[in-house]
């Protein structure tokens, strides 16, 4: 294990945020590597699936020795919660994301997104992070909590302050601003929520924040600083990462032409596209886990409580794994799964949501868009090491065609 060769710098440098993957790449081959007393990195892919299942790691993040205090209102998201809690609050929401309940919001997100299509066209010009990757996965999570879709800038902007504070504790990736904002914004979400689970105590109707006061109010599962936690959650991590996965896929798609084109030839391609912009540039580039116990890592140990820090980002390109691994390439073959959605207990609650949001997004894409192209100076990147994506990313064209119902 590496102890002294690792410049943590280099990755948290926001210069490196447009092409983080040769610093990633230089990580992981020197990981499992301790760069400081209770924080390891680990980037091999075989290190970050072990970790993500192994029983002994915790999400429980005040659980670790170097573990930063958080200032502001706290509430338990069963995202940062281990068994039985997190099993327990999991529970209560797995319904609205099954399988047929996704499968049953296809025309709905469909026509949602050729919506925005069509409204670009008629604004004559078409801006992927605002016209496509926000508003679309906004709107639907919107709709199946029962948030109004008129509050979106709103949610938007404390989503953005919370996850730029939404990273791990290494040496000045976190501003003290980011950190007050994502205080101040945490406070404002639990208002907020407050004042809708009220209305929906004496007036609720068939959405999931209605279903989630419903259970609290039974007073066996869920109480309310859990209730507040859990749309929190729901509300954040129901279209933050979706709208990064469209963004750095329609990017990937204006970098490659030629798979642009296959993918407009070939629309079935569209979910091999969704794994391999997951894989090949993956929303969540950053995750941890505590070690509650001595844990064997390969050529190392995790010691009790241990920060451990999971580069994604380089898992997914390492290459013991996937083949030419800096090729984009939409008709890779399905080999060892990328980690974009985690693994073990902790796997996306939402993936099959995100995944067919994402599809559609593509497939409309390639075929609506005439001749697409990356406007010159049209890419700037969030400031997250975390989640990773453009917060603006321009497109030139010549056209927009219309929908097939228009």
């Amino acid at each position: 294990m590496s102890t002294d060769t690792v410049d943590l710098t280099r990755l948290t440098d926001p210069l490196n945020r447009a092409d983080p993957y040769p610093v990633l790449r230089e990580l992981a081959l020197a990981s499992p590597s301790r760069t400081a007393e209770g924080l390891m990195l680990i980037g091999r892919h075989a290190d970050c699936s072990a970790v993500l299942r192994h029983p002994a790691m915790s999400s429980e993040r005040e659980r670790a020795r170097l573990s930063p205090n958080a200032k502001g209102p706290r509430t338990r998201n069963f995202l940062h919660l281990d068994p039985p809690d997190h099993t327990r609050l999991r529970r209560l929401v797995v319904k609205a994301f099954t399988p047929r309940v996704v499968a049953a919001l296809e025309p709905r997100i469909r026509g949602a997104a050729d919506e925005l299509f069509s409204e670009a066209a008629a604004k004559g010009r078409f801006e992927v992070v605002s016209d496509l990757a926000y508003p679309l996965p906004l709107r639907i999570m919107c709709e199946l909590l029962g948030v109004p879709f008129a509050d979106r800038y709103l949610i938007q902007d404390w989503s953005a302050k919370l996850s730029e504070a939404l990273e791990p504790p290494l040496p000045g990736l976190v501003a003290p601003r980011a950190t007050a904002q994502a205080a101040q914004a945490r406070a404002e979400f639990i208002q907020y929520f407050r004042d809708l689970i009220a209305e929906r105590r004496t007036d609720p109707r068939d959405d999931l924040v209605s279903q989630l006061v419903r259970v609290e109010e039974s007073g066996d599962r869920l109480d309310e600083h859990e209730l507040l936690a859990t749309c929190i959650l729901l509300i954040n991590a129901g279209h933050e990462t979706t709208v990064n996965l469209i963004s750095n896929g329609v990017l990937a798609l204006l970098r490659h032409p030629d798979q642009l084109e296959l993918l407009r030839r070939q629309p079935e391609l569209s979910g091999q596209t969704v794994e391999e912009v997951l894989r090949y540039d993956a929303p969540v580039q950053v995750t941890s886990r505590v070690a509650r116990e001595p844990v064997a890592l390969s050529g190392s140990h995790a010691q009790e409580g241990d920060f451990l820090v999971l580069l994604l980002g380089a898992a997914n390109r390492d290459p013991d794994v996937f083949p030419d691994p800096d090729r984009f390439d939409i008709l890779r073959p399905t080999g060892a799964p990328h980690l974009s959605f985690s693994a073990g207990p902790h796997f996306c609650l939402g993936a099959g949501l995100a995944r067919l949001e994402v599809r559609i997004a593509f497939e409309l894409f390639a075929s609506r868009m005439v001749n697409p192209r990356l406007a010159a100076a049209g890419l700037s990147y969030k400031p997250n090491l975390s989640l990773r994506g453009p917060d603006r990313l321009e497109v030139a064209y010549e056209g927009i065609r219309p929908a097939e119902t228009e």
